[in-house]
């Protein structure tokens, strides 16, 4: 860009890789549409990531109010794709975890992510792959994203 500074030429860039990852992850999701909302989806994500939780937890993950967080578990439950659960210890806390319909949403929506990445990354050179990987790395770290489990997901943590 004429006169853009480097800082300018940094976002505008990153705004349209995002731009495009963000299509990506709308086109993925499309397959389920019809059964979660992204919200919905994002609560399944945070779910098969960090395994059971309960809602304050779900919520804080989400960056949600707890009551928000109920009102998207209800639904969730109501679609089969969680199901609440009491703790044996402490009868007041409530878990929730996704079913197995839940595990194999996630499962299916993040496959067809991750097709369709592999798709456009084939088209990079080869030599541009580690520098790709190097500035996606350094990237997820100045946002604060660190691999843990569930990272496979395509989408881990808010």
């Amino acid at each position: 860009m004429p006169g853009a500074s480097v800082a300018e030429d940094l976002v505008d860039t990153v705004l349209v890789a995002s731009r495009a990852l963000v299509a990506v992850a709308a086109r993925s999701l499309a397959v389920a549409a019809d059964e979660v909302t992204l919200p919905q989806y994002r609560a399944l994500v945070v779910l098969a990531a960090e395994g059971p939780l309960g809602t304050a937890d779900l919520a804080a993950g989400l960056g949600v109010n707890p009551s928000t967080a109920t009102r998207m578990c209800d639904r969730l439950v109501r679609k089969g794709l969680v199901r609440r659960h009491r703790q044996p210890g402490d009868r007041r806390m409530v878990r929730i975890a996704l079913t197995s319909a839940g595990r194999d949403l996630v499962a299916e929506v993040t496959a067809r992510r991750r097709a369709e990445l592999a798709r456009l990354l084939a088209s990079l050179p080869p030599e541009q792959h580690e520098p790709v990987v190097a500035a996606f790395r350094a990237f997820a770290a100045a946002a604060g994203e660190t691999p843990r489990a569930g990272e496979a997901l395509g989408w881990a943590g808010p």
